[in-house]
């Protein structure tokens, strides 16, 4: 089956800034059967005799055409991601104001993310967040959460907050 995400051109729903992106508004499957110039649909990844098709059998819409074992388009669209037509890609939205794009078209925090996330014996996993005001990680102790930490990037340790 070949999968398609419709878009919508939106203002940045994050609101960190006034540009325009084309948001997916939803994801339909279509039959692998469809005739395209070169064969049918499921021999023809990103074809656009399907974008085509999605648009005639729903009467308009703007169509992509998304890779469930993501071999093309970077990932699987899902409802709310942004596709971006310069890099032929799907992007989670920015989940920051300060998170930045990195050379994988992953979306990564100012700070690197920790490398210790769990602790004690038996080993325990942190509920680790990012605080955007501040500019850092946070965590919680997972058994005592009135304990709370901040990550010390430089020292590579979880300090009492």
């Amino acid at each position: 089956m070949a999968h398609f995400a419709e878009l919508e051109s939106k203002t940045d729903p994050t609101g960190f800034t006034s540009d325009t992106h084309l948001v997916v508004k939803r994801v339909i499957v279509v039959g692998n059967d469809v005739s395209t110039a070169a064969g049918p649909l499921g021999e023809n990844d990103e074809h656009v005799d399907g974008e085509t098709w999605c648009q005639n059998f729903f009467k308009g819409g703007t169509w992509k055409q998304t890779s469930y074992n993501n071999n093309f388009r970077k990932r699987y669209a899902g409802i709310g991601f942004i596709y971006d037509p310069a890099k032929n890609k799907f992007l989670h939205q920015q989940p920051y104001d300060s998170w930045s794009l990195n050379g994988n078209d992953d979306w990564e925090a100012p700070v690197t993310h920790p490398t210790i996330t769990t602790y004690g014996d038996p080993e325990k996993r942190y509920h680790i967040s990012w605080d955007e005001a501040g500019q850092k990680w946070t965590a919680q102790d997972s058994e005592e959460p009135q304990n709370s930490f901040n990550w010390d990037a430089s020292g590579l340790t979880w300090v009492s907050a």
